[in-house]
């Protein structure tokens, strides 16, 4: 080959000499250069496009690097063998091509996982951070205790006293990033010669956590009080993942009488164990938060973990456990050399955030901002209520629709889908994949303003119309 047929732009703002490499990897990937062809010489090719030799050696060094041309000593440049590339490249564009056409673009995402994103803190973050930063201690750098910042430990310590009841010792919290990481200590902690249960429906990250982890799991029924105490005996597990102050999926609250069966059984064997997943007790509508299981708990059985990511935001991702003074020793044999997951620059800032009284004024801007949505969400549904039940409204973020028996979840999503709104069925959340006789639809409010849930509402009415 003589010569390329390359059109520079010298006005584009792309270099000259990424224009010519671009243009002879695209040929030979299309196979328009030709494996084992010559490609032409800097000089020759520097003459031709009226560029200097260097933009040429360049973009010739890029192709050389990336292995699509081959260098001969005292010949020049040939094509590299590269016809296996074609045949990956094909298999793997392919498919992505095929799932960028069944994506679908919703216009509103009830999301039962989401938050109100535009309502963080930045200024007050911002602030703190500066403050943190500006003590220019180098130990903030360096590996803290691998159960977090004794201060932020000490600070979650009153928090969790004040606004949950939950009774521990700084010594008792170790700190995590997301509850996930937490989830895989507490399994290092028990071993793998327990039984899970999980309530069912449930929170799938967590189930699907402990089973790809090898745990022997099960899944014991719920009614209107949540988890049943009769179907956990049956199942013969000796640990209860449960999540006692707001049930997800289903919004249930625990009474006391439950919950003190379900102590109750753990104290019955000397391995039992509770965990509670306290994940976002700080909403609700109706009287004060409940009070944390890990409270009532005399035993040391209760195994308690919650999170500033549903109250704060996710990317937060700080989560703390607090462990029974049983599995302290196990921790300090089995987990202390482990590294805290969390910077201790970002737990002296949610520290501070606490401490100062920032935490409590953003909770309670957002419970405001909150029950106005709950609100609307209610008022807005209430066309839909002659044909379908709601439940766990009162707490939350999310709250869900019963419809009658002859109507089916999968018609209900699609229907739904075909309007651009986005629902999510009770189903992906059964851990047993039983057919359920009523479909149950959840939808949540959180990260959607009212305007746009009216808008919404009106959506879903309008795309069920004909089927109900």
């Amino acid at each position: 080959m003589n010569e390329l047929t390359i059109t520079l732009n010298a006005k584009s703002g792309v270099p000259l000499y990424e224009q010519i490499y671009e243009y002879i990897k695209k040929n030979i990937r299309n196979g328009k250069i030709q494996c084992r062809e010559k490609l032409p010489s800097t000089r020759a090719l520097s003459k031709h496009l009226e560029v200097s030799r260097s933009t040429v050696e360049l973009a010739y060094d890029q192709l050389l690097a990336e292995g699509y041309v081959e260098a001969e000593a005292c010949r020049g440049f040939f094509v590299a063998q590269i016809e296996e590339l074609y045949q990956w490249e094909f298999e793997m564009e392919e498919p992505k091509r095929k799932k960028e056409e069944k994506k679908t673009e919703y216009r509103y995402d009830f999301s039962p996982r989401g938050i109100d994103l535009q309502s963080f803190p930045h200024g007050v973050w911002r602030k703190l951070s500066k403050e943190v930063l500006l003590d220019d201690e180098s130990q903030l750098f360096q590996l803290g205790d691998s159960r977090g910042e004794y201060e932020l430990r000490e600070t979650i310590c009153r928090y969790l006293y004040q606004a949950r009841g939950v009774n521990c010792e700084p010594d008792q919290i170790v700190i995590g990033a997301g509850n996930d990481y937490l989830l895989m200590l507490v399994g290092m902690l028990l071993g793998q010669e327990h039984r899970i249960a999980f309530e069912n429906p449930t929170y799938r990250q967590a189930y699907l956590l402990f089973k790809n982890l090898s745990y022997d799991t099960c899944a014991v029924d719920m009614d209107k009080k949540g988890m049943r105490i009769d179907e956990l005996e049956k199942a013969g597990a000796d640990i209860a993942y449960v999540m006692p102050s707001h049930q997800y999926p289903l919004g249930i609250v625990m009474p006391i009488k439950r919950r003190m069966e379900l102590l109750r059984w753990a104290a019955e064997a000397e391995n039992r164990y509770i965990i509670e997943d306290d994940y976002d007790s700080e909403f609700r509508y109706k009287g004060k938060p409940i009070p944390a299981l890990q409270g009532y708990d005399r035993d040391d059985k209760v195994i308690y973990i919650g999170t500033f990511s549903r109250s704060v935001a996710p990317s937060i991702r700080i989560s703390y456990l607090v462990l029974p003074k049983k599995l302290l020793k196990i921790y300090e044999e089995k987990c202390r050399f482990l590294s805290s997951t969390v910077s201790r620059v970002d737990q002296l800032i949610i520290r501070s955030f606490i401490e100062k009284g920032y935490y409590e004024r953003h909770l309670n801007k957002m419970r405001a901002i909150y029950k106005g949505r709950h609100d609307t969400m209610l008022s807005s549904l209430k066309p839909l209520l002659q044909y379908c039940s709601v439940s766990g409204e009162n707490a939350g973020v999310h709250l869900l629709l019963t419809f009658a028996e002859y109507l089916d979840e999968e018609v209900l999503l699609r229907k739904a889908e075909e309007k651009g709104v986005k629902v999510y069925g009770i189903s992906s959340y059964d851990i047993r994949n039983e057919e359920k006789k009523n479909p149950v639809i959840l939808l949540g409010y959180a990260n959607m303003s009212e305007e746009k849930i009216k808008r919404a509402v009106e959506a879903l009415i309008e795309a069920w119309g004909d089927i109900l």
